[in-house]
């Protein structure tokens, strides 16, 4: 009787997360939509808070208001996203996997959709790789 060594014993284990990690990354995931819907309608496209930042207010919404757009028109949170999606691909690790995540649905929300959606096919491709051996 031979037993076939199945794929995983031969490729080694996919990367996937923990159920605490899972549970994690959800709670992640909905407090950045979140945020980033609070940003987006209800600070950036505000009329009366954009007419009164363009008047010259200056208040902490003002100052972030300013901030996320800067940080969008740079697409800082698109290519943030990328480039902590592209590490998760190259060597899947939790962390990676949820800065990519948290920068990407920011990204999606806030205006840096094209590299936003790159780098959610990059975390969906992570999924196919083997996971960080741990020494």
């Amino acid at each position: 009787m031979s037993s076939k060594p199945n794929a995983e014993a031969i490729f080694g284990a996919l990367f996937l997360p923990s159920p605490r990690a899972a549970a994690i990354f959800v709670g992640l995931g909905v407090a950045a939509l979140a945020l980033a819907l609070f940003l987006r309608y209800g600070i950036i496209q505000n009329t009366p808070i954009g007419l009164a930042c363009e008047a010259g207010q200056v208040s902490l919404t003002c100052q972030v208001r300013l901030a996320v757009i800067l940080m969008f028109v740079q697409d800082c949170f698109g290519w943030t996203a990328v480039i902590a999606a592209g590490v998760q691909l190259w060597r899947p690790n939790p962390v990676a996997f949820g800065v990519a995540l948290v920068f990407a649905l920011l990204g999606l929300v806030l205006y840096n959709t094209r590299a936003a959606a790159l780098a959610v096919t990059l975390l969906v491709l992570s999924f196919a790789r083997r996971a960080a051996v741990r020494a």
